[in-house]
């Protein structure tokens, strides 16, 4: 039996093909003429006798198509033939992916041998119905502390991760996919650097979290377009298990590198700039991108998704659009990780916009008398710093220090440390608990 992507191949030189030429290259752009194809299908370039790159419509301009390479276009000229495939590009899907590395285009990076898909689907999808979504109503555990019982996580909720660089944030999100108790994992390297690609698979994550999870990558090198399609490939794939009824656990690093590829393709493609450069494409795609994760009549996505602040800078254009859309934000701070404390989490500028819908009442309670203790701490801290502070002087205060070294506790976590959220609660309670 001939596998399913060579027998794509096949029927794509077996149909029938229209043909134009290169007419025109500017800086990361190409536009092809004599060609007929809709935005989003697939153009083959001829770069020599035996060399051709791949390209994708993604404009139409004077009657000629703007088209951007999934490749390399040394040796490109004038007039090179271009061929229509008359068809969007596809990804393979099915349960022969997991524990692998692939490309964006589907390809295996692990060395591991051939991957026999059971479909190839297009990476461009609809997002579910919004009647015909499933309510949030179950907390799905993500296997860290401080975030199942501060910040909790439902099945099907998309949450953003907010750091700067160099807090924590790939350690973090590899605490997610090792701890969750999500049933398969998919996880998004976009505009990764190629050193940290391995670093981050066999360090990071380990046998034990590619296990009954999917890596995606992109690295910083390639394309935009390659880009974008890792982040719309990791997308697709997760659909495909939701629809099989799985919850996935979907981990995008990062929505920042997405959207400056994204910004990328508008600009070279004539779009007008906006907030720091990022053409109105940009948000259009996040908004379009994110809408896809969440509950559906079977199965889930639950969405988490990292964004790179650039100087902690809370009001980066990419940060802003990424709050409206999601359910939720985890915020790492620079300081507690100066201090030593991991997972960087700050309590106080973390929430979950569904944690009244998944936590009971119990624990809701518990969960705002944390909040309620840590913020008159921080309240009186310069204080405290510069030894002013009579104890006595405020209850809140003093309830305060004598749980914040029990808080510490259960908030730091070690890499390899395992966790769930009956645990977390359970010693939330007991550090809360504590007296003097």
């Amino acid at each position: 039996m001939i596998p399913l992507l060579w027998r794509e191949r096949l029927l794509e030189v077996a149909g029938p093909r229209q043909s134009g030429r290169v007419c025109r290259m500017i800086g990361l752009h190409l536009e092809i003429e004599g060609v007929d194809a809709a935005i989003g299908e697939s153009i083959h370039v001829q770069l020599s006798q035996r060399e051709e790159v791949v390209a994708e419509v993604v404009a139409v301009n004077d009657g000629r198509l703007v088209c951007m390479p999934l490749g390399a276009l040394d040796g490109l000229r004038y007039g090179a033939p271009a061929t229509a495939m008359r068809r969007p590009p596809s990804f393979p899907v099915g349960r022969n992916l997991l524990g692998r590395v692939i490309d964006a285009e589907g390809r295996p990076l692990d060395g591991k041998g051939p991957i026999f898909p059971d479909a190839l689907v297009s990476v461009v999808n609809s997002p579910p119905e919004p009647m015909a979504r499933r309510l949030i109503s179950e907390q799905l555990s993500l296997g860290v502390r401080v975030l199942d019982t501060m910040v909790p996580c439902g099945r099907g909720q998309r949450i953003g991760v907010f750091a700067g660089a160099g807090v924590g944030k790939s350690t973090l999100l590899s605490m997610m996919i090792r701890g969750s108790a999500a049933d398969v994992k998919v996880l998004s390297l976009v505009g990764e650097r190629g050193r940290e690609v391995k670093e981050f698979v066999e360090n990071d994550l380990g046998d034990e979290g590619l296990r009954d999870a999917v890596v995606v990558v992109a690295t910083s090198d390639q394309p935009p377009l390659l880009r974008i399609r890792a982040a719309l490939a990791a997308t697709r794939l997760a659909e495909w298990f939701r629809d099989e009824g799985d919850d996935v656990l979907l981990i995008m690093d990062s929505l920042t590198r997405l959207a400056m590829a994204q910004r990328e393709v508008g600009l070279s493609t004539g779009e007008p700039p906006s907030a720091r450069g990022y053409p109105p494409s940009t948000t259009s795609l996040m908004a379009r991108l994110l809408e896809r994760a969440g509950n559906a009549a079977v199965g889930s996505i639950t969405g988490i998704y990292s964004v790179l602040v650039d100087g902690d800078d809370m009001s980066d254009p990419v940060a802003d659009s990424a709050r409206s859309i999601l359910d939720g934000h985890i915020t790492l701070s620079r300081h507690r990780a100066q201090l030593g404390r991991y997972p960087a989490v700050s309590v106080l500028e973390s929430i979950s916009r569904l944690e009244s819908a998944i936590l009971t009442k119990e624990q809701r309670a518990l969960a705002l008398q944390v909040r309620s203790l840590l913020a008159s701490l921080e309240q009186a801290q310069d204080l405290i710093d510069v030894g002013a502070y009579r104890s006595g002087s405020n209850p809140m205060v003093d309830r305060a220090l004598q749980i914040l070294e029990p808080l510490e506790r259960v908030f730091g976590q070690g890499v390899d440390e395992a966790s769930n959220e009956v645990e977390a609660w359970e010693a939330l309670r007991l550090a809360m608990e504590v007296r003097a």
